[in-house]
């Protein structure tokens, strides 16, 4: 303040100070926020724009087996290449036994043929048994897929540094010998239903969130503010139980033996146990309890600043009270409704714990698919592929919904 009056009192004496002081209100901002600009590169983007490389990123084959990828750029794949390939494919081979990679560049070519793997190792055992010689008459002899055009087909393509394999195979497809992309064998395609069975999931979910929510949250927000409290601490409660905690809990309930299917049939509603776990009847149960206090409190902050004056005045003008809510309060709500859904419909479809425990075998979804991938079978290709998919679903559906809804526009209190 004091800087913009000595400005305009003494405008050419004062400019230089002015901006002087300017410049260190300015560096002294971005010094402040400079620990959380690191923080969140370190911990948040790096991790992130690392495994999304990782979707188009193939250099092992290209590390551990290197005169055979300088080789096979040259070659231009309409037959076997020379003896020069043979003899690169031979000195990577002894180097990287020595070197311990070559189960590496074994496990990142079963990718494109399950018997790479043990092809590669057992070439390795017969070469350093052999005498050095000829690798072009040596290598067929010790198996005869080194005269197969397909095998060298493949070690071009895990040999090329970026390729689009994983991300074709995240959606259930694959390069054909000719280069074309098509689809895989119907008894492989896994993926695109899995995405499938994300969405409906998350969108059942969503769904069953907002019918059971939305009247708690109007209650809570309608009751007097001692009772409303007093109410809203069962709504907060399970924040602060662990989330597998509430998730195993569910297995008392819903077991064959459980106390859900004691209740049903002390009451004669069934004759025997309904099968409640390990299908999608308890996937949802599960993620419904979990994500309905995000509904509940995302309506509840919009709920509590609408005036009951509007829907009043609407009844004392005539209108039946059912017509004064859904057409004076509930379109008021709005901006709760909107964001509790996409707040939940977000949360859902990346949801790990709860379809792990209470999922059966058709139940997957994309997270337990891509973690399968990270733990078991070590394919952080086709991880990387996979979240990257999902973050472009994830955008598409809040495009779609800001269209139609306005996420942007939405406003909470």
């Amino acid at each position: 303040m004091l800087a913009d009056l000595a400005v305009k009192d003494h405008p050419r004496e004062s400019m230089v100070s002015y901006r002087a002081a300017r410049r260190r209100e300015s560096l002294r901002a971005l010094a402040l926020a400079l620990p959380l600009l690191i923080f969140l590169l370190a911990t948040f983007v790096y991790p992130i724009t690392s495994l999304l490389w990782r979707s188009v990123a193939s250099d092992e084959v290209s590390t551990i087996l290197p005169n055979l990828t300088r080789t096979l750029d040259d070659w231009d794949g309409s037959d076997l290449p020379g003896p020069v390939a043979y003899d690169a494919l031979a000195q990577d081979i002894r180097r990287a036994v020595s070197d311990g990679t070559l189960v590496q560049a074994g496990r990142r070519l079963n990718n494109y043929d399950p018997g790479f793997r043990s092809l590669l190792l057992k070439t390795a055992r017969q070469l350093e048994r052999s005498p050095t010689g000829d690798a072009a008459d040596i290598l067929p002899r010790i198996d005869t897929r080194w005269s197969e055009h397909e095998t060298w087909r493949l070690l071009k393509r895990a040999a090329a540094r970026a390729t689009p394999d994983f991300l074709l195979t995240a959606v259930d497809l694959q390069t054909a010998p000719n280069g074309s992309v098509e689809q895989v064998p119907e008894h492989q395609r896994i993926y695109l239903a899995a995405f499938e069975r994300t969405f409906v999931i998350s969108g059942t979910v969503t769904l069953l969130c907002l019918i059971l929510g939305y009247p708690v949250a109007y209650l809570l927000a309608t009751l007097p503010p001692r009772q409303s409290n007093r109410l809203m601490i069962f709504v907060i409660v399970p924040f602060w139980i662990s989330l597998l905690v509430r998730t195993t809990a569910w297995y008392v309930l819903l077991q064959p033996n459980g106390v859900v299917n004691s209740l049903f049939m002390n009451a004669g509603l069934t004759d025997s146990p309904i099968a409640l776990m390990f299908n999608r009847t308890g996937v949802l149960i599960g993620m419904t309890h979990v994500l309905l206090p995000f509904m509940i409190l995302a309506n509840y902050a919009v709920m509590r600043g609408i005036s009951p004056v509007y829907q009043r005045a609407a009844v004392s003008l005539g209108a039946h009270p059912v017509s004064a809510f859904f057409r004076i309060y509930v379109p008021q709500t709005l901006p709760g409704i909107g964001t509790g859904t996409f707040l939940v419909f977000v949360l859902a479809v990346g949801y790990y714990i709860t379809p792990a425990l209470l999922g059966g075998g058709g139940d997957e979804m994309i997270s337990q698919l891509i973690a399968i991938q990270m733990e078991r079978q070590l394919n952080w290709g086709l991880a990387a592929a996979l979240s990257v998919y999902l973050v472009l679903f994830t955008l598409a559906a809040y495009f779609v919904f800001n269209h139609f809804v306005g996420v942007d526009r939405l406003r909470l209190g």
